[in-house]
């Protein structure tokens, strides 16, 4: 994940801020709300950390192959990552 958690936090009461100025939202707990909203974006943030890890894994099963094939790490992790993507649907 590219951001830290206190940045993902400023976001997540910024966004609130803007939902609640704007009249679009209402809710009694704010900190509960601001937490809920915090993980929320930290699992979003955090999917292309975990589609790379699982891109690691499936090249790691298959690295004897890639050796005797003569591909490259690099170019097979991107397609292997566009294709975990495409299959998952996710916007990275």
């Amino acid at each position: 994940m590219q951001f830290p958690r206190e940045y993902v936090a400023y976001m997540a009461k910024e966004v609130l801020k803007r939902l609640t100025t704007a009249g679009l939202i209402q809710f009694d707990q704010s900190d509960y709300v601001t937490e809920v909203i915090t993980q929320v974006m930290l699992d979003e943030l955090s999917i292309e950390d975990r589609i790379n890890e699982e891109v690691r894994k499936i090249l790691d099963q298959h690295g004897e192959e890639m050796k005797q094939m003569g591909a490259s790490y690099e170019e097979m992790f991107k397609k292997v990552k566009r294709q975990l993507v495409r299959e998952r649907k996710v916007v990275l």
